[in-house]
């Protein structure tokens, strides 16, 4: 797997990848957006480690580009630790969001969460009501136009496609999104429902295919 990480504080980035070190991970650093870009487009980093403050310009920003062209996992590292940063983080499609300073077991635990989510897509596949969706190549349709997913929102629309007409609770949905015992705040799966949704429904698709059932939690309409 391809690793991209995206920090300009160079003694951090190195930390971070001797800290990550496996046989089976390679990795890609890079100081600023521009270099990170060409990296993206040239080298198709399978996960990213983004930092928000770089010198030309916002990680946030970065991000949006990201998310307009793949689904990769995301994991935010950042100084900014106020909780309207990591809510526009999550809105933006971050995956993940820790803030420095930081645990290296913490990050090795949520980096390798990350890869197990990415891994856990099956074979099996979804289409109806103008939808195609291919867990096991990652391919995602809405009438016929791509549409690119985090890895949070794949494993949410899994869940719901995988489950039609039936009411999945929001606790339910947060331990089988988030998961590994850790902090999720109360936010994330509205954010990522939100987003999952618009991408859905923007591609002109009629009706909400996603229903809240207040009180509750989701469901997927079925038929």
């Amino acid at each position: 797997m391809l690793i991209q990480i995206v920090e300009d504080d160079r003694a951090l980035s190195d930390g971070v990848r001797l800290a990550l070190r496996e046989p089976e991970l390679t990795f890609i650093q890079n100081t600023n957006i521009r270099q990170a870009k060409q990296t993206f487009e040239q080298e198709k980093p399978e996960l990213m480690i983004l930092d928000v403050n770089l010198p030309d310009g916002s990680g946030y920003e970065y991000l949006e580009w990201v998310r307009a062209r793949s689904g990769i996992p995301v994991l935010m590292l950042t100084a900014n630790d106020m909780e309207i940063d990591e809510v526009t983080g999550l809105s933006l499609g971050a995956d993940d969001y820790m803030t420095k300073p930081f645990s290296i077991a913490v990050l090795r635990a949520r980096i390798q969460a990350l890869r197990r989510r990415l891994g856990e897509n099956n074979k099996n596949a979804y289409a109806g009501d103008g939808f195609s969706f291919d867990f096991e190549k990652l391919k995602f349709f809405a009438n016929g136009q791509e549409i690119f997913l985090s890895v949070n929102e794949q494993r949410l629309l899994r869940l719901l496609v995988d489950n039609p007409g039936r009411i999945l609770t929001r606790e339910v949905l947060v331990d089988r999104i988030w998961g590994d015992g850790e902090y999720v705040d109360e936010n994330a799966l509205s954010v990522t429902v939100r987003r999952l949704r618009a991408k859905l429904e923007d591609e002109g698709t009629h009706g909400s295919c996603i229903q809240t059932v207040y009180g509750q939690g989701y469901m997927w309409k079925n038929g």
